[in-house]
C-alpha cells in the first residue's frame, strides 16, 4: 500500500492530468485517430504525400491518420484550423514554404502566426521545379529563352500555379538574377497551367515535377533547366539553372513538413517525430515518393527550423522588393 496520504495522492494525480491535454496519460497517446489537415484538394501532390506517409505512420502509432482536406486562401484555411486546434497531438498539418515563409510577407494580416502557433515535427518532401517549354517551342535550351526574353522584355508568357506560389516566386528570382522579364501568367493551381502548356497555348512554365513528370519523361513537354542544386535522376540530361545560366547558388523548391499546434506536449511531439522519421526510412515509401516526382526530405524539428530561417532570408526580401502581395 502507498505511504503517500490520500489528499497528497489526489493532488499529484490532478497535477499529472493537468499537465496533459484532456487529462489523458502521455504513454496512452494515441488512443484514437489523428486528423491530418491538408490545405489542398484531394488527389494533388500534397494530398498524395500525406496519404502515403500517413498510412505508414498509422502502423507505427497504432491509430489511423485521417486526411481532412481544407483547400483555399493560399493554405490559410488549413493553417488557421490547425493553429486553433487543441494542442493534444490529434491534429497535424502539412505546412509548406507558402504557409511558413511566403504568406507572412504576402499578406498584411494572417489568421495565424507561423512562429507562435506551430511546433515543427519534421520535414517531409521537396517538389523539384523545372523551367519548361511547350513541345514545339523554338527554344532549344534555357540560354535561348533568356536571350529572347532579354531582347523582348515581357514578350514571352510564363505560367505558374498562382501569384505567391513557389512557382511564381522562382520565376521572379530567375528574372532578377538572370536579368530578364517574362510575362507572368498566374493560374489557379498547376493543373490548368499544365493543360495550356500541353495544348501549346502557353509558351513556358515553372512546373513542379510531381505535376508534370510523365509529360517531361515522355517528351510531350520540353524541360529547359532544373531549379534544384543538382541534376535529377529522372532527367539526367537536363542541366540545372546554375549550370545552364551560370547563376551560382540558385536553388528553389516547393517543400513541406509536418507541424502541430505550438503547445503540443513534448512527449506527443517526440512520438510524431519518430513515426514520421520511420516512414521516411521505409524503402517502399521513398520509392513511391520518387516515382511520382517527390524528393524525400528527412529532418527533425531542428533541421525544419534551420530550413525555415534560410528560406526567409532568400524569399522575404524578394517578395518585398518585387512588391508582390495577395491582399
Amino acid at each position: 500500500m502507498s505511504s503517500i496520504p490520500l489528499p497528497r495522492r489526489a493532488a499529484l494525480a490532478a497535477g499529472l492530468a493537468a499537465a496533459w491535454p484532456g487529462g489523458a496519460r502521455a504513454e496512452a497517446y494515441p488512443d484514437r485517430p489523428i486528423k491530418w489537415i491538408v490545405a489542398y484538394a484531394a488527389g494533388g501532390g500534397t494530398d498524395t504525400l500525406a496519404r502515403l506517409l500517413g498510412g505508414t505512420m498509422a502502423t507505427t502509432l497504432g491509430q489511423p491518420l485521417v486526411i481532412d482536406n481544407r483547400p483555399g486562401a493560399a493554405t490559410n484555411i488549413g493553417a488557421e484550423a490547425t493553429a486553433k486546434s487543441a494542442p493534444d497531438g490529434y491534429t497535424v498539418f502539412s505546412a509548406d514554404n507558402g504557409t511558413l515563409v511566403f504568406n507572412p510577407a504576402l499578406f498584411r494580416t494572417l489568421p495565424y502566426d507561423p512562429r507562435r502557433d506551430f511546433r515543427p515535427i519534421g520535414l517531409m518532401a521537396r517538389f523539384p521545379l523545372v523551367l519548361t517549354a511547350k513541345q514545339g517551342s523554338e527554344f532549344g535550351d534555357a540560354r535561348a529563352l533568356v536571350a529572347a526574353a532579354q531582347a523582348k522584355p515581357g514578350g514571352i508568357d510564363c505560367g505558374s500555379a498562382g501569384v505567391g506560389s513557389p512557382h511564381h516566386l522562382t520565376l521572379e528570382r530567375l528574372g532578377k538574377e538572370a536579368g530578364l522579364r517574362l510575362n507572368h501568367v498566374p493560374y489557379r493551381g498547376a493543373a490548368p497551367a499544365l493543360n495550356d502548356l500541353l495544348a501549346g497555348t502557353l509558351e513556358t512554365m515553372i512546373l513542379d515535377l510531381p505535376s508534370g513528370a510523365e509529360y517531361l519523361r515522355s517528351g510531350r513537354l520540353k524541360p529547359l533547366a532544373l531549379c534544384s542544386a543538382t541534376r535529377h535522376p529522372d532527367l539526367p540530361a537536363v542541366p540545372t539553372v546554375q549550370e545552364a545560366l551560370g547563376l551560382p547558388g540558385f536553388e528553389a523548391y516547393a517543400w513541406q513538413g509536418m507541424v502541430v499546434p505550438a503547445r503540443t506536449p513534448d512527449a506527443v511531439a517526440a512520438r510524431l517525430t519518430a513515426a514520421l522519421a520511420a516512414a521516411l526510412q521505409d524503402r517502399a515509401v521513398t520509392d513511391r515518393m520518387r516515382g511520382i516526382g517527390l524528393e524525400p526530405l528527412p529532418g527533425g524539428p531542428a533541421e525544419f527550423q534551420a530550413l525555415e530561417a534560410a528560406e526567409r532570408a532568400v524569399w522575404v526580401p524578394l517578395i518585398k522588393e518585387r512588391g508582390i502581395t495577395l491582399d
